[in-house]
């Protein structure tokens, strides 16, 4: 069985994300050690979760489709929205966990 059985849910390519150069790059801002891992999409909810690794911790990361689907169209509202999502989880030390990859 692999993550995608235990997640419910497929990973999507980077293609089939919105705005995912524009979130890559926010995140590289932040710090640039970390990778974006996997992406899963929850067609239920609409809500796209990011698997980010730092060395050997990984974090969860959940935005919205339609968040994501703005990032290209009005831009600012959206960008400080995805800022403040990004920040709040990726300097929060109890989203990392222990990765064994």
């Amino acid at each position: 069985m692999d993550d995608t059985d235990d997640m419910g849910d497929p990973v999507v390519e980077e293609k089939d994300v919105p705005s995912f150069n524009i979130i890559e790059e926010k995140i590289k801002e932040i710090d640039n050690t970390i990778i974006v891992y996997r992406v899963y999409y929850f067609f239920t909810t609409r809500i796209f979760r990011f698997q980010l690794i730092k060395k050997d911790k990984m974090c969860m990361i959940e935005l919205p489709r339609n968040l994501l689907e703005n990032l290209g169209k009005d831009g600012t509202s959206a960008e400080q929205q995805l800022l403040k999502i990004l920040d709040m989880n990726i300097e929060n030390d109890d989203c990392w966990r222990d990765f064994e990859g």
